[in-house]
């Protein structure tokens, strides 16, 4: 079905506030679960430690109010994705209730009770928010139904298998007698809980997978209702600056804030970890008082290579061919003597990329003590809870979190650093007294002093069978690890579990981890972002050499492999997209295919060259996520990540010139994609009753490679570099 984002859906009401204590006990943060108002954001108090809140009857996702209104509490972080209407239409589905009389407000910092099935912690990461959600939060919606309906069976002395729930209703079919969930509200909060529930069956889902789900946030973005933490603004709230070392590695020496401290509305100067915080009594104070610091920095340790330099230095890293070097991960048969005439070979390079989301980092914080709240678009509470615990000294049980929407992140809010968070927890604990403090990064700030992905290299080694399939595949890649310790795994997330790579008898894959001193964070599909580009561009290649259409050579490999889905998901694109039909003079389709975060993602772009630049008119795609729980918000987010991709590949770059300081600092340096240059986007659902995999990231990877191969028809050559545009 051809879908295209959603209309939007009711009005948001007022967010609920929810109160936090208990302390960090065996591990885990023993805490209970209310709805109460602990104080808004508007009203600016600071109710940390408040007495231990009483658990809903209907468990720590649901609340149902006397007027029949159900609040259902979001573990996930909102940062446009619209992780919310999911999480809603899960629980809602499984309920039976009225999907116009649902609301959604965030859950507390609780990793106890709101920690993500897939990940163990309270995180929204790694597209698994409705994946991690889905089993938990269908058997919460079912045991809430449940306990109305034997409420009902207990006041109309009827037998409870007569008794239906269809939008709010609680329904006997026998005496026709119903009520709403409101009227039998008290009744029901005094049933127990089933511990396993019946839960539908797929083809009995009404609301889940429908067109009626909507985005509950729709019409108040449209009227500027919700608040982002640039918005927050509390009684007597500061707000601080931090003046960042001008190149990695740097620590300050020492600093002159006279001419600082002389600006009208500063209040304080002082040295954090990170840099020299500016605290001031609005924004433009702070930013006029850092700007006129006089800071000295000791580069001793400084990243002084050039983008230039580390190319070369990876590609070097990259010829080594001998099987104890790198990090082996993947091998089958005997690599030996496989390679010694390897029939194609190719090599391909990816620049450092910034994130860029529209809202830069911010946090509000109050430390009194050794209580803290913050409040910011957290999308890691855990973590943040962690680390913010150790900023101040205390313990992560005494930090609140009042999560608010992000203006996006693509995973710059979700380092495991928390490093703007902690940034702002140290400035707010020097100010002391519960005083609020909001910290404001400039764009500016965020480019040049944040978190990257990294610079890649990969090379590549390939024999093919007398089917022109491959057969033997060696592929070294060389990039900075994200994680802070084990394996260098997530840079090349997608090769060990892809067919062109497994279908071969021999193969041979190993990672190499450079040290370098630029600091790099999770991007979005992370290391997918360029695996996909490397895999599905040669095979294209390969296709090419072989005289074999790219779309028929796929099917070859995924019918030798098994590999039912990636075939479906081709099948499908290649149908809506017309491949194999003529195109008009100067224009091309490339096609990709590939899997990221559980989710199979088939992509057909058109595309010219047209003034010297690839021109992309339309995406047709085509995506394998299990259960469609809103597809909707599914096109929606295949449109983003086809943008968001598109964006990267086609002038995506962080330059490191002489010395190490980057190049770009902001949009007008830093491209990104226009909206006159957006394509049109076609999304298809593949049909699946598999349990749903994630579908923030997966749009992402396959658009790069798609306008590489539909290039390669135009120009005859591989696109060995990105971003597409110099």
């Amino acid at each position: 079905m051809k879908l295209r984002n959603g209309k939007a859906g009711p009005l948001s009401l007022t967010r609920r506030k929810l109160v936090l204590g208990g302390s960090l006990v065996g591990g885990a943060l023993i805490i209970g679960y209310t709805a109460m108002n602990f104080g808004s954001v508007a009203a600016g108090a600071l109710s940390i430690g408040a007495e231990q809140p009483a658990a809903s009857p209907f468990g720590p996702f649901i609340r149902i109010d006397a007027d029949g209104w159900v609040t259902v509490v979001n573990a996930f972080q909102e940062m446009g994705q619209g992780v919310h209407a999911g999480i809603a239409a899960i629980i809602a589905e499984e309920l039976d209730a009225d999907w116009g009389k649902i609301r959604v407000v965030a859950a507390p910092a609780n990793t106890a009770v709101y920690k993500n099935g897939a990940m163990g912690m309270q995180v929204t990461a790694g597209s698994s928010a409705i994946a991690g959600a889905w089993h938990r939060l269908r058997t919460a919606g079912a045991a809430a139904r449940e306990m109305f309906v034997q409420a009902a069976a207990q006041k109309w002395d009827v037998q409870a298998g007569t008794i239906t729930v269809r939008n709010g209703m609680v329904i006997d079919t026998a005496s026709k007698l119903q009520e709403s969930f409101g009227s039998l509200l008290t009744l029901a909060a005094k049933q127990q809980a089933p511990s396993a529930p019946l839960l539908k069956s797929p083809d009995k889902f009404e609301l889940v997978g429908s067109r009626r789900i909507g985005r509950k946030d729709g019409v108040s973005k449209v009227t500027g209702g919700p608040i982002y933490t640039q918005d927050v603004q509390l009684p007597g709230m500061l707000v601080a600056m931090v003046a960042h070392p001008p190149r990695f590695g740097a620590k300050m020496r020492d600093f002159d804030a006279a001419a600082a401290r002389s600006i009208k509305g500063v209040v304080d100067v002082f040295a954090v970890p990170s840099g020299v915080a500016v605290v001031a009594q609005d924004t433009w104070s702070a930013r006029k008082g850092r700007d006129a610091l006089s800071v000295s920095w000791d580069e001793e340790a400084v990243e002084k290579r050039s983008s230039v330099e580390l190319r070369q230095l990876f590609q070097q890293i990259g010829e080594l061919k001998t099987n104890d070097s790198g990090r082996s991960y993947f091998s089958k048969g005997d690599p030996a003597k496989a390679f010694n005439e390897a029939e194609f070979q190719a090599s391909y390079d990816f620049p450092y990329l910034a994130h860029a989301p529209m809202e830069p980092m911010n946090c509000v914080a109050q430390v009194d003590g050794r209580q803290v709240k913050l409040t910011v678009a957290s999308q890691l509470q855990t973590i943040d809870q962690i680390n913010t615990a150790l900023a101040a000294i205390t313990l992560p049980g005494s930090v609140q979190i009042e999560t608010l929407p992000a203006g996006g992140s693509f995973g710059r809010r979700g380092l495991f650093s928390s490093d703007y968070i902690v940034e702002c927890v140290r400035i707010a604990r020097h100010v002391g007294g519960g005083k609020p403090v909001k910290l404001v990064w400039t764009r500016e700030d965020d480019t040049i002093s944040g978190f990257y992905r990294p610079m890649a290299h990969h090379r590549l080694w390939i024999n093919r069978d007398a089917d022109g399939l491959p057969t033997a595949w060696r592929h070294h890649t060389v990039a900075q690890s994200l994680l802070p310790i084990g394996p260098n795994s997530t840079e090349v997330e997608g090769i060990e579990t892809s067919s062109y790579v497994t279908g071969c008898s021999v193969a041979d894959c190993r990672v190499f981890t450079p040290t370098v001193g630029v600091p790099v964070g999770f991007w979005r599909s992370v290391g997918n972002s360029h695996t996909a580009m490397v895999l599905e561009h040669t095979i294209d290649q390969l296709a090419h050499m072989g005289g074999i259409d790219p779309a028929e050579y796929r099917r070859a490999i995924y019918r030798k492999a098994g590999d039912e889905r990636r075939l479906a998901a081709l099948e499908l694109v290649c149908e809506r997209a017309g491949w194999g039909q003529s195109m008009q003079d100067g224009w091309a389709r490339g096609l990709a295919v590939h899997e990221a975060f559980g989710t199979v993602v088939a992509q057909v772009a058109e595309v010219a060259i047209l003034d010297g630049r690839p021109r992309i008119r339309r995406v047709v795609c085509a995506v394998d996520c299990g259960i469609a729980v809103v597809p909707d918000q599914i096109a929606a987010q295949m449109e983003g990540g086809i943008c968001f991709g598109l964006s990267a590949a086609l002038y995506g770059k962080i330059t490191l010139g002489d010395g190490g300081t980057p190049a770009q600092n902001n949009f007008d340096t830093y491209e990104v994609l226009r909206h006159p240059d957006a394509p049109v986007v076609e999304t298809h659902i593949v049909p699946s009753r598999r349990d749903p995999s994630g579908v923030g990231e997966p749009g992402v990877p396959p658009i790069a490679p798609a306008v590489a191969n539909a290039l390669l028809v135009l120009t005859g050559e591989p696109t060995t570099s990105l971003p597409f545009v110099s």
